[in-house]
């Protein structure tokens, strides 16, 4: 008899409460609700606690997840947060935007049957049940080992870098070129999927474990890299990649075409005159095209419509190839964006006063895979149109920023900008530097970020503790 043959098997995977389309198309409240906890016991319950678990070798940042789930199980929820912090320490962010679907819960021996467990609903209700309680749960910290660590950019990456090094003992330094630590997390992903108060809430677990943060400090700008190993014994660059792509179509310089970046940080920061809790004026706009299929495009979109617009995907392949996560794209589907499939933008048009008053497109079919393995996309002769707008964000993807680069002698660079480290490593062509996240990969998700820092951290820590090195 199998391991799994043991149990009888629950195929009942537990939804998610979230807000009514209708409700929720109006507000920046969290779309998600949470589990409940009578439903999260039963959801971990189903969980077959395989000896060989796929889904730990699957998460990027190695969580024990059958340990975590089976203390949700047994309602030891004390002991399933410790666990779930021994290898994570944005566990509440990651059970929100992490695409489970994509690793751990890929791996899910349930998947076969389409049961999976639901393990980044889990890993949220933990988070979201120590945030209610009085007394953080706080790791064992080693003593002082007396080695410096610079941390660039307080994105995922970078937290993690430093989480994982302060409690081995060494001393941690974020320098955050912006007023607030947590890069895309804070100033990139909708208060509606990502509430800020989250992301406050993490930083300030790391604080408190002893990290130092400095804001508005632009490394390259207001000291070097090369000044800044003056002082450290390590560096880890996790700066991000801050630089949009643009199409170079016509009429791209009118007002009114922001970058994904721009616009979502403007909204981060803003939220906009429609509610009445934020005082920030910004311009209303009544049509707003957003440019792109993936997770990035869906929250501008859905950002739009919240601020009272109608809001379309112009999107130049079909549903079936949207990078976007399935989850998001259904939320959009209920709450009523706009899906322009199989087209493409080729001009943008504009007023008397300079601003954007229409986009042309025209139409796309599909023919055989491109290198991406997706179908290519072929325009077809004669079906340009052209839809009003007084908006459009533009949501085809980054570049890392040059500045670090251009300002420090000897760290080899790719030909999209991105810096070169190792894979398994995170080192870098200049010694005492390592780098991860998206300022390696280019855009990518945070928990490949975070998987990065991971092992960035774990060669750090080698190379602080190698007797050779001092």
């Amino acid at each position: 008899m199998s391991e799994h043959q043991t149990k009888k098997l629950d195929m009942n995977r537990r939804g998610m409460p979230k807000q009514l389309p209708e409700v929720r198309k109006h507000n920046f409240s969290e779309v998600a609700l949470g589990y409940p906890l009578e439903i999260a016991v039963e959801e971990a319950k189903r969980c077959l606690q395989c000896k060989k678990s796929n889904c730990v070798s699957k998460c990027p940042v190695e969580i024990n997840i059958p340990e975590f789930i089976q203390a949700i199980a047994e309602k030891d929820f004390s002991s399933g947060i410790r666990i779930l912090k021994e290898k994570n320490c944005l566990p509440a962010v990651c059970g929100r935007v992490c695409p489970q679907e994509e690793q751990c819960e890929e791996a899910c021996v349930l998947k076969k049957k389409g049961g999976q467990i639901a393990i980044g609903r889990l890993e949220r209700f933990l988070a979201d049940w120590e945030a209610e309680q009085t007394k953080l749960e706080m790791p064992k910290i080693l003593p002082p080992t007396g080695r410096k660590v610079a941390v660039v950019g307080g994105g995922p990456a970078g937290l993690t870098v430093a989480g994982d090094l302060i409690k081995l003992g060494h001393g941690v330094t974020i320098f955050e070129a912006l007023h607030r630590l947590g890069g895309v997390l804070f100033y990139g992903i909708p208060e509606f999927r990502l509430p800020k108060v989250i992301v406050s809430r993490e930083v300030e677990y790391l604080k408190k474990l002893g990290v130092e943060i400095i804001t508005d400090y632009v490394v390259g700008k207001t000291r070097t890299v090369d000044s800044l190993l003056e002082e450290y014994d390590a560096m880890f660059i996790g700066s991000g990649a801050g630089l949009p792509w643009f199409m170079n179509i016509p009429g791209e310089n009118l007002n009114g075409i922001y970058s994904a970046n721009e616009y979502l940080t403007r909204m981060n920061l803003m939220k906009g005159f429609l509610f009445p809790q934020y005082h920030t004026p910004i311009k209303k706009h009544r049509k707003v095209a957003v440019i792109g299929g993936g997770n990035v495009a869906m929250d501008c979109v859905r950002t739009a419509q919240r601020l009272g617009a109608e809001a379309r995907i112009i999107y130049r392949r079909s549903r079936i190839e949207l990078p976007a996560r399935l989850e998001e794209i259904e939320n959009a589907e209920e709450e009523g964006i706009i899906f322009d499939f199989l087209t493409l933008p080729i001009r943008y048009l504009g007023d008397e006063n300079g601003w954007v008053k229409g986009i042309e497109v025209i139409k796309m079919e599909l023919g055989e895979p491109d290198s991406s393995g997706r179908r290519r996309p072929i325009p077809i002769k004669g079906s340009e149109t052209i839809f009003p707008v007084d908006a459009v964000v533009c949501a085809i993807g980054n570049s890392p920023n040059p500045l670090i680069p251009a300002s420090t002698r000897g760290l080899e660079i790719g030909k999209n900008g991105n810096i070169i480290a190792d894979e398994e490593t995170g080192k870098t062509s200049r010694e005492r530097v390592w780098a991860g996240g998206d300022v390696v990969t280019g855009a990518a998700t945070v928990i490949l970020a975070m998987g990065a820092g991971r092992k960035a951290s774990r060669s750090i820590h080698e190379y602080l503790c190698s007797p050779g090195n001092w």
